[in-house]
């Protein structure tokens, strides 16, 4: 399926969680739109048109919610997916990066064998704010000798100022939150 763009507004499927995980924060929530199949094609249907032109080999995306459409968006190109995990629950040698988030620290794992030198990697996660995670979605990749060919996401919070931080990167969002 070819989505037509603006043939269903994704931004009715995201639910604003005030003070959550603290406060001051509003949390976009996504899971009305997993929820939703209809809503749900149409997001990994929106993220794979634009992956699709980016030519990966793999997706890779951060646990958790990432996984969701990132294995989803693999699967639509016809490419390996490398589940990005918190620490300790790879069970072979792992390669790691630290990296801050807007409320704390944080670091990600994938499988050192994951990424042969050369291969061309989509980076993806549910939510892009700061960029923190993103970046160090990228930095892993190309630690590995691997290259970042774009970076996907469903919901950006502009005002977090990620894109900038991914600025050496292609950056791709379907849904955009200037405040």
């Amino acid at each position: 399926m070819t989505p037509s763009p603006g043939t269903l507004d994704l931004r009715e499927f995201i639910r604003d969680i005030p003070n959550y995980p603290r406060p001051g924060i509003v949390f976009r929530d996504i899971t009305p739109l997993f929820l939703d199949p209809g809503a749900l094609e149409h997001a990994v249907s929106l993220l794979a048109l634009w992956a699709g032109e980016r030519e990966a080999d793999y997706v890779v995306a951060a646990e958790a919610r990432g996984f969701v459409l990132g294995g989803a968006v693999a699967t639509r190109l016809g490419v390996g997916f490398i589940p990005a995990r918190k620490p300790g629950k790879l069970p072979r040698e792992v390669a790691s990066v630290e990296y801050e988030l807007e409320y704390g620290v944080d670091a990600l794992e994938v499988h050192r064998d994951a990424l042969a030198g050369g291969a061309r990697v989509l980076v993806h996660d549910d939510l892009i704010a700061t960029g923190g995670t993103a970046e160090a979605l990228c930095r892993l990749v190309e630690s590995a000798g691997a290259e970042v060919t774009g970076c996907a996401f469903v919901v950006e919070l502009a005002a977090l100022g990620g894109r900038e931080r991914l600025s050496d990167y292609p950056v791709h969002s379907l849904v955009v939150y200037d405040t």
